[in-house]
């Protein structure tokens, strides 16, 4: 099982951002926004940032994948 962020970045397309302003308006480093890309892991601290600079839930920016 994989952890997939393909919803995250369709959340961005929606909301006309690109990957430096969602690193801006979370306040994440450009190596969690590189491992996004990645899909690897990184901290639920780091996403709970990402959800309340986007305003959504968490199940809004990811998912698993078998």
């Amino acid at each position: 099982m994989a952890i997939s962020y393909n919803k995250l970045w369709k959340l961005l397309i929606d909301k006309k951002m690109n990957k430096k302003d969602l690193r801006v308006a979370a306040g994440v480093s450009t190596a969690v926004i590189a491992k996004l890309g990645k899909g690897e892991n990184v901290s639920t601290d780091v996403l709970l940032k990402i959800c309340k600079a986007l305003n959504c839930d968490i199940s809004d920016i990811m998912e698993i994948e078998n």
